[in-house]
């Protein structure tokens, strides 16, 4: 079973995904919706992949990533970006640190976030 953190402040998104992903066979889902609460929460859940927000209350995703890359036990986790934030200096500053892809949220159904989440976790584990 693959273990998804799911790192985004809107409640009605969250709670989307969330359902949405819960629902698919083989997905264990948590969500959180702070940078510092996801760092804290990927020591203990040990996700296979973290689908991470920018635009966060407290730090925001690419500083989240960032911390992510700096820890030899998490830096090897696949972070794809969920955001609506479409701004070229975020989204080449995520790919930079490794993020796996950048879904810009508005353009992008629940079940097209789940196929890129599919093939992200197939192409790390082949």
């Amino acid at each position: 079973m693959a273990k998804i953190l799911l790192v985004e402040d809107d409640r009605f998104l969250s709670k989307m995904y969330v359902d949405k992903m819960s629902r698919e066979d083989g997905f264990e889902v948590e969500a959180v919706e702070l940078g510092e609460e996801a760092l804290k929460r990927i020591e203990k859940f040990s996700p296979d992949l973290i689908l991470l927000d920018i635009i966060l209350p407290d730090i925001n995703g690419v500083q989240v990533l960032k911390r992510i890359r700096s820890n030899e036990k998490t830096a090897g986790i696949p972070v794809l970006m969920l955001t609506n934030l479409n701004e070229k200096d975020y989204i080449n500053e995520a790919l930079s640190l490794g993020a796996k892809g950048y879904l810009i949220k508005a353009h992008f159904t629940p079940n097209e976030v789940v196929d890129k989440v599919r093939h992200i976790l197939r192409s790390v584990n082949s």
